[in-house]
């Protein structure tokens, strides 16, 4: 859009993306990341110091390294989306974990906000946040928020608003791989330049995409290097370069780093990163603050006690739905059934056809009142009790429980959600 400032919002599921962004824009847009509900870009506009914004609410991924399709969707949103800025939501009870995200985001672009949220939840854990201290170690601008008070919202407004001015300007500081990483990608980096040279394009590609790019043709996964040449014009398939990924692939095997292992290695660096920069800028009130949580997930996602306690809820949730909204259906049939027989007496009452009466009260009124009394009960118990198991934070230890099965069908254990929502649907249309 000429004239409007893009602004993307990336996060984990779960930090309170899409409550910012729903706040910033006025949107009233779903908060849950359930498999199918945001597998698309929300876009929506806001006006900030008379100044147009168009606010992109990208999919809640762990990891831009494409390993599902909302993972995809956000990398490639903000690899070649070019938005003015990216805002990237952390959550400030478990900052370490987030981090990696942003550091991922901080390769690919400079253009870094980082918004550190639920910082109420914090609090309640006792855990301080140095916000100056974070910003120096990353080199971006850091605001802390809780995004349900919605006055803690206006700092971050305004460093959107000076990043994509330029009043701001972030200087990301990049994670440092191993030696043997970094002369590859230096390598690979050089070559890349002396072939958009050698091509009619101008060199309009930054360093750090640049760099990016290199990391992406050592790792050779096959999603990401497509979206590279369908979204630029870099010719990665370049003998030169090619050349180079060669080469650079013998060099890390003499230091025992293949395709296998090159991206768990990448990943094990900025995790390593991530903690070193969380023991200087967090302080713990109290040290053993995360032991109940991690009591109950032995429990929940244990071998031998998480798939009965999982069967349980579900059985209940279930049972909930599908009998306890039969109470509500036979109250609903019956209010439309008095309304319809009111219908058809003044229908008579108007001496209105009977052809025309019956077309309208018989086929429209009627199927649309049997379609809201069988539907809308099991929908109104359903999605509310997911809705709790999602913010008690029980809907990934599901899916963690089932992955390993759901794999064994080249699925995922997120997509137990929808399954659970076809298999509702299924006993209403049979029962």
């Amino acid at each position: 859009m000429e004239g409007t400032f893009t602004v993307a919002l990336a996060g984990n599921p779960n930090v309170g993306k899409s409550t910012i962004f729903n706040t910033l824009t006025g949107m009233h847009q779903h908060t849950g990341n359930w498999p199918g509900k945001t597998v698309a870009n929300a876009t929506g506009k806001a006006t900030i110091n008379h100044k147009d914004f168009l606010f992109v609410d990208i999919p809640g991924t762990y990891s831009i390294m494409s390993n599902s399709e909302e993972e995809e969707i956000a990398r490639d949103y903000i690899c070649f989306g070019e938005p003015d800025a990216t805002v990237v939501v952390v959550d400030g009870t478990c900052l370490e974990r987030n981090l990696n995200l942003a550091f991922q985001i901080m390769e690919i672009t400079p253009n870094v906000i980082l918004c550190v949220n639920l910082l109420d939840e914090a609090k309640k854990k006792k855990i301080k946040i140095d916000l100056n201290k974070l910003s120096e170690q990353l080199g971006i601008p850091v605001v802390g928020t809780t995004a349900k008070k919605k006055h803690t919202l206006e700092e971050l407004k305004q460093v959107i608003d000076q990043v994509c001015t330029k009043k701001i300007i972030p200087k990301p500081n990049k994670v440092i791989y191993a030696q043997a990483i970094e002369n590859a990608v230096k390598n690979i980096e050089e070559q890349l330049k002396e072939v958009i040279a050698l091509g009619d394009e101008p060199d309009g590609y930054s360093e750090d995409f640049l760099r990016w790019v290199s990391l992406k043709l050592i790792d050779g996964e096959k999603g990401i290097l497509q979206s590279i040449k369908n979204h630029t014009k870099l010719e990665i398939e370049h003998p030169k370069i090619l050349k180079a990924v060669m080469q650079a692939r013998q060099e890390l095997k003499q230091d025992e780093i293949d395709t296998e292992n090159f991206k768990d290695k990448v990943v094990s660096d900025i995790l390593y990163h991530a903690e070193d920069i969380c023991k200087q800028v967090c302080t713990f009130e109290n040290e053993n603050y995360t032991n109940r949580d991690r009591k109950i997930d032995k429990i929940l996602t244990s071998k031998k006690w998480g798939i009965p306690i999982m069967i349980l809820f579900l059985a209940i949730i279930f049972w909930l739905t599908i009998v306890g909204s039969n109470y509500p259906s036979n109250l609903l049939f019956a209010f439309f059934g008095w309304m319809q027989e009111g219908l058809v007496q003044m229908a008579i009452w108007l001496h209105i056809p009977e052809w025309l009466s019956d077309m309208l009260i018989l086929g429209v009124y009627q199927t649309l009142t049997w379609v809201v009394s069988v539907m809308l009960p099991p929908m109104a118990i359903f999605f509310p009790l997911f809705t709790f198991l999602e913010d008690l934070g029980y809907l990934p230890r599901i899916a963690f429980n089932l992955d390993k099965f759901f794999k064994k069908a080249c699925c995922t254990g997120k997509q137990m959600i929808t399954m659970c929502m076809g298999v509702t649907k299924w006993y209403e249309n049979e029962f």
